[in-house]
């Protein structure tokens, strides 16, 4: 939603013929994306209610391909990474490759010192509780194949943090998980979405919201 300074900065640098389909789902945008997704003749869908869940879940269900690979055009994720998660994908016949922000290698600039020490705890705890490999479970960044939507039973609960609760599934049913290297350049602007809070009080929120997520995965 609104993020007409990222489409303009980024998505020059999709190649189209990289993937098979690029899908946009729209928030019902105010700042000139509409329009300049029509100019540019992408294809994009407007979403039903608002919050960035529900986007990607609509986006999900009209995607057409076998494998879903989510991108904010905000600079948080590296257009030059999506033929890199393709080809492992490929190469290793993986169910879902992350491009992870804490590989070796990678370089994760639109982090903080909370953040950083968020990411690392859940991570470690999500490979604790659950038989995981990550070192980076909480990125939105990835490849994964759409049937993992059934074969993992996700759902749209509206309190779980998708991506989350993907690692955890995908760590609990043992599917061919690998991770590469992925940059996360700043931010060219905020998305607005759902769990978007100022500061240090969204961060401790989402912070809980994924610790009840981990624990209700975990007894349940």
């Amino acid at each position: 939603m609104n993020e007409i300074d990222g489409l303009r900065a980024i998505m020059p640098r999709i190649k189209k013929e990289w993937v098979h389909e690029i899908l946009i789902v729209d928030g019902n945008s105010t700042d000139g994306t509409r329009e300049y997704l029509e100019e540019n003749g992408y294809p994009f869908i407007t979403q039903s209610k608002p919050g960035l869940l529900i986007a990607w879940w609509e986006g999900f269900m009209a995607a057409k391909g076998d494998v879903v690979i989510p991108f904010s055009p905000d600079n948080n994720s590296v257009p030059e990474v999506i033929p890199l998660l393709i080809q492992k994908m490929e190469e290793g016949n993986y169910d879902m490759v992350i491009a992870s922000r804490y590989a070796p290698g990678a370089k994760h600039e639109d982090d903080d010192i909370p953040s950083y020490l968020a990411n690392r705890f859940l991570t470690g705890l999500i490979n604790i509780l659950f038989g995981g490999h990550y070192t980076d479970a909480l990125g939105m960044y990835r490849a994964w194949r759409k049937d993992l939507l059934k074969s993992l039973e996700l759902d749209r609960n509206k309190d779980d943090i998708f991506e989350v609760l993907l690692s955890i599934r995908a760590a609990k049913k043992k599917i061919k998980v690998s991770e590469i290297p992925g940059d996360e350049p700043a931010r060219i602007n905020k998305s607005d979405d759902s769990r978007a809070w100022p500061g240090l009080i969204g961060k401790i929120r989402g912070g809980l919201l994924m610790l009840k997520l981990i624990f209700r995965e975990f007894l349940f």
